[in-house]
């Protein structure tokens, strides 16, 4: 077997705080902080000189997480504006599935969340959005209709 699982997906941030709030108003669950820093730190990221914290969250079933991270050094490099389009090349987007996409996006719109589009029917079997988080991820939202 090549691989067993997909660990986590790497989100670099600047408030820290303000990212954690916001995954764990989604309904994700805070698994543990720490800082990184040190030789190995270096070698795996092909850095120097690496001090960052992280912070890992996970979805209530514990099977998929996120590890978001604040670099204190080296400085972290902007790759350009927040508000990029849906189609740019490079990661796309973190999609969450949810029970209520409406209730979903009213409570995340105070962490700072605004609709890319709208929420959108996707036939007789979901309701879609993305929304722009923090640091302008775009996060997905779907929401199974029964």
């Amino acid at each position: 077997m090549a691989i067993q699982r997909m660990d986590n997906v790497g989100i670099v941030v600047e408030d820290m705080d303000a990212a954690i709030a916001f995954f764990l108003e989604l309904g994700m669950e805070l698994e543990g902080r720490a800082e990184i820093e040190g030789l190995f730190a270096d070698q795996c990221t092909g850095l120097d000189g690496v001090r960052c914290d992280i912070a890992m969250v996970r979805t209530p079933d514990g099977h998929s997480r996120l590890e978001l991270a604040k670099y204190r050094s080296p400085a972290v490099i902007s790759a350009g504006p927040r508000n990029r389009p849906h189609n740019i090349l490079g990661t796309h987007r973190v999609m969450f599935a949810v029970d209520d996409i409406e209730d979903t996006v009213a409570r995340l719109r105070p962490h700072g969340a605004e609709l890319v589009g709208e929420i959108a029917r996707f036939e007789d079997s979901y309701l879609l959005c993305y929304l722009r988080g923090p640091e302008g991820i775009i996060v997905g939202l779907a929401e199974q209709l029964r």
